[in-house]
């Protein structure tokens, strides 16, 4: 299963949330740090979810980056948020 599908899945399984955009943004980091041959190294994720409602942004990303730590921990690099409640 591809990075990217495992992002989907698990912010899914962890959120259920009402919007969620997950691109690959691997192309444009290349010669970066992080970034290898074959991309799914730097994501963007927009995501609306119930579960950010009353918490701060800073709260938010790592609630986000907790439920993604076995792909960081593997290899994804970096994470571009933008994580809104439904109201937002």
């Amino acid at each position: 299963m591809s990075i990217r599908d495992q992002i989907i899945e698990t912010l899914t399984g962890r959120f259920q949330p009402l919007e969620l955009d997950v691109k690959d943004e691997s192309h444009l980091h290349e010669g970066h740090s992080g970034w290898r041959e074959g991309g799914e190294t730097h994501f963007r994720v927009k995501m609306v979810a119930d579960a950010f409602e009353g918490a701060s942004r800073l709260q938010r990303h790592r609630m986000v980056n907790d439920a993604l730590k076995a792909q960081l921990d593997d290899g994804l690099h970096a994470l571009a948020l933008n994580l809104k409640a439904p109201a937002e």
